[in-house]
């Protein structure tokens, strides 16, 4: 079993060392290692964590957008790509994502109820029974709903595609040590 992950973002953080505790082999992917033409990796998964499109926190929106095929192609040979959500109210900031997916910015702890059926465990830990912070919702999106709110948004969602899936989530937490474990460990690592 291989546990590799490659995690996106301008520098690592401290969701890198969760994911090394988690006995995941984890490699920081900056926006300009992404956009540069030599680079190639292996990978089980790919995490784009929370804020990816705020230029507050990060600058990795351009690069995902520069390399959309790439990611496609990664998911369609049995990738996996976790992305959380994009932490700004901007109507374009999944438009890098090959599939209709629309998100509504807005923070609070929802009360979320998980799919029984879903191919992937709870995000967060299931012992976690009260409201859990989001960033919001997605408005459409194409795919399996994987949580949702009580009211029937929808917190996150998987788009199978090839060999692979996207996960999208608007959970503001660490996902759960049984989700990583599941998510970024495999039979074989995908080139990216």
């Amino acid at each position: 079993m291989i546990c590799k992950a490659g995690f996106l973002w301008d520098s690592p953080q401290l969701f890198n060392r969760y994911l090394q505790d988690c006995s995941i082999c984890c490699e920081t992917i900056t926006p300009q290692l992404l956009a540069a033409p030599f680079f190639r990796g292996q990978y089980v998964a790919l995490i784009i964590p929370t804020g990816f499109a705020n230029r507050t926190y990060s600058r990795l929106l351009p690069a995902l957008r520069s390399q959309s095929g790439r990611f496609q192609r990664f998911v369609e040979r049995g990738g996996r790509l976790l992305v959380f959500g994009a932490a700004d109210q901007r109507p374009d900031a999944y438009d890098w994502l090959w599939f209709r997916t629309e998100y509504a910015h807005s923070y609070a702890e929802r009360k979320i109820v998980f799919e029984s059926n879903s191919a992937f465990p709870p995000l967060v830990d299931e012992s976690c029974s009260g409201p859990i912070a989001t960033d919001g919702c997605f408005t459409a999106w194409e795919g399996e709903r994987i949580a949702a709110t009580e009211k029937g948004e929808v917190v996150m969602f998987s788009h199978p595609h090839g060999e692979g899936a996207v996960v999208l989530t608007t959970i503001h937490e660490y996902p759960s040590r049984k989700f990583v474990a599941q998510f970024c460990c495999g039979e074989r690592e995908t080139l990216f």
